[in-house]
């Protein structure tokens, strides 16, 4: 974060804050140049190229929003507001343009990643 020069780098902060905040099992690290956002617990032994621990991973292609994208985003029903597309593979995406987006979108983004991890394989 210290080094990222994005215009909605506020924006990135708070969703950050939201994201680590709603469970002590979600972790973040770096991937693909940002932050994403997995499941630090215990989990059932599994292939590690299905990345089932991965929850969230931030995008920055473009400078007017942050988009998340949630890799199994098509499995947790009850996302209407938050979750765009239809993707064959599963994955979803929300857009922040603001921090007012953030604070509109703050339920049902924690509410997904309760969702999200009542589904995990521990």
């Amino acid at each position: 974060m210290a080094k990222l020069d994005h215009p909605m780098k506020p924006v990135l902060q708070a969703l950050r804050e939201v994201i680590l905040a709603t469970d002590e099992s979600v972790g973040e690290h770096i991937k693909w140049n940002a932050p994403s956002f997995l499941y630090i617990g215990d989990m059932a032994p599994s292939d590690p190229k299905a990345y089932k621990r991965y929850i969230i991973v931030s995008n920055f292609f473009k400078k007017d929003c942050i988009r998340l994208v949630f890799p199994s985003g098509g499995k947790v029903s009850g996302t209407e507001g938050l979750l765009e597309g239809d993707y064959a593979d599963g994955r979803r995406l929300a857009h922040f343009y603001s921090l007012e987006d953030v604070e509109a979108k703050k339920p049902a983004l924690q509410q997904f990643i309760k969702s999200w991890l009542t589904m995990v394989e521990k």
